[in-house]
């Protein structure tokens, strides 16, 4: 009879161990996220799927395995965050997320930056700003911002003045000074590297000349490093508010602001992205 009653315990016990280890999460479905050790962020393909490629070896170092999903348009990334299915993004900068959450009602935070794509102006019929002829055609981007950045770009070298303190909210209204009477055309972003050929130069963002194979060669200037534009518009890491701290963002935070990524950037975007951390 002894013997049966400590069979009955020693069941009972068992059963209740069994029991807490489930509760706890001992199974592999648990939701349990200290053995993940993968980081999933989404990004635009060039430059910033790129750059997260650089910082492959040094994560699995650290013994994480970095997944990069690549995303061809600018709203599907912060989607694709905010509903949990990457960790990360990396593709816009503070601006653009700025507005993203306003229009949304989401809570992504920039928690580290990484690079600021600098706007150049591209040779078309015409291979230099000396080279300009009276009523030559300049292509701009067509949106508010990136018009802005380009109007100040051809106002730095010189071939327009615009009013003072427009800043980045600059339109052709506010240029004052034109002595070679440039025609400002404006034209969607995405387009221009393929309308240089009829205008005498163009006024690019960096993401669509590195996919249209455009080179420091082809460029007149670019955006200097410490323009009013550079600062704003740096591109960052975003994550869900709440995981700012988490091992996830702080192993790819840490991983991405080093020297080596800085020599990556440098050695292969040439000047038309720039690291700024």
């Amino acid at each position: 009879m002894k013997n049966i009653k400590r069979f009955s315990i020693l069941a009972l016990v068992l059963a209740l161990a069994l029991g807490a280890l489930t509760a706890c999460g001992g199974g592999s479905d648990s939701g349990d996220d200290s053995a993940d050790k993968t980081i999933t962020v989404a990004a635009s393909p060039t430059p910033h799927a790129e750059i997260l490629g650089s910082i492959s070896e040094a994560l699995a170092e650290e013994g994480w395995t970095l997944e990069v999903k690549e995303f061809e348009d600018y709203v599907q990334p912060n989607v694709a965050t905010t509903e949990g299915d990457v960790d990360a993004n990396f593709f816009q900068h503070v601006p653009y997320l700025d507005e993203y959450n306003a229009e949304n009602g989401t809570e992504l935070v920039a928690v580290g930056n990484v690079h600021y794509e600098a706007m150049g102006v591209y040779k078309g019929s015409k291979d230099s700003f000396d080279a300009l002829a009276d009523g030559d055609k300049i292509a701009v981007p067509n949106d508010t911002t990136n018009e802005a950045r380009a109007l100040q770009l051809l106002a730095a070298n010189g071939v327009i003045t615009l009013k003072d303190g427009v800043g980045l909210e600059a339109t052709k209204t506010d240029i004052v000074d034109n002595p070679k009477n440039i025609e400002v055309v404006e034209l969607e972003a995405a387009s221009i590297p393929g309308a240089l050929q009829d205008v005498a130069l163009g006024v690019i963002n960096a993401n669509y000349a590195l996919g249209a194979s455009l080179t420091t060669d082809d460029a007149v200037a670019y955006e200097a490093a410490d323009s009013e534009a550079a600062e704003t518009y740096v591109n960052v890491i975003v994550v869900n508010k709440g995981n700012e701290e988490s091992e996830k963002t702080k192993a790819l935070v840490a991983a991405i602001q080093t020297d080596a990524v800085k020599k990556f950037i440098e050695d292969k975007y040439n000047g038309a992205v720039i690291a700024k951390f």
